[in-house]
């Protein structure tokens, strides 16, 4: 009799706890939001924390490819500079040797003009100093700059002994 009042108890239990489990209300709507907002700060949480991680490793990559990208600019940098600096010096030099020259060529004008008798205090010689200005290999700007001065020579015949010595600190680049 014990066994069977036991088993008894036990499917009394069961068909209790069947019924009120299939009985059960539904959840109310707060419930219902209860449940689903407990749900969705798990689920940021575990996004949250995956998120972490993922910055974390993008931060130690970046990090590692910067540094490597870093050296390879300053190597290049450097090779740039110092490409730059070498060119720099060479072109210093050839307009160094530009200016010389072209020094060069206006004191040989400027001795020509005064041996031919073409330019001193007492003579001018207009049209043959225009020519040999117009023939010469002079640049561009101190030609245009010589024959400014050796038209305002004809213009002001007065002012002949500045403009010579105007035309020669020109010519000379003194």
């Amino acid at each position: 009799m014990s066994r069977t009042l036991i088993l008894a108890i036990v499917i009394a239990a069961i068909g209790a706890g069947g019924y009120f489990y299939l009985n059960q209300p539904d959840p109310t709507p707060a419930e219902r939001l209860e449940t689903a907002a407990e749900e969705a700060a798990d689920a940021v949480a575990d996004a949250a924390s995956s998120a972490q991680e993922e910055a974390s490793d993008a931060v130690d990559a970046a990090t590692d490819q910067a540094t490597e990208a870093a050296s390879s600019v300053a190597d290049q940098a450097s090779e740039a500079a110092s490409s730059v600096a070498d060119q720099a010096s060479e072109t210093a030099q050839q307009a160094g040797d530009q200016v010389a020259a072209l020094a060069g060529q206006g004191q040989e004008l400027l001795t020509s003009w005064i041996q031919d008798g073409k330019l001193d205090p007492t003579s001018f010689d207009y049209e043959g100093i225009m020519t040999s200005l117009q023939e010469s290999t002079l640049a561009t700007e101190l030609k245009d700059q010589a024959i400014k001065i050796v038209n305002d020579i004809k213009e002001s015949p007065e002012t002949i002994v500045q403009k010579i010595q105007e035309l020669t600190n020109l010519l000379t680049q003194q």
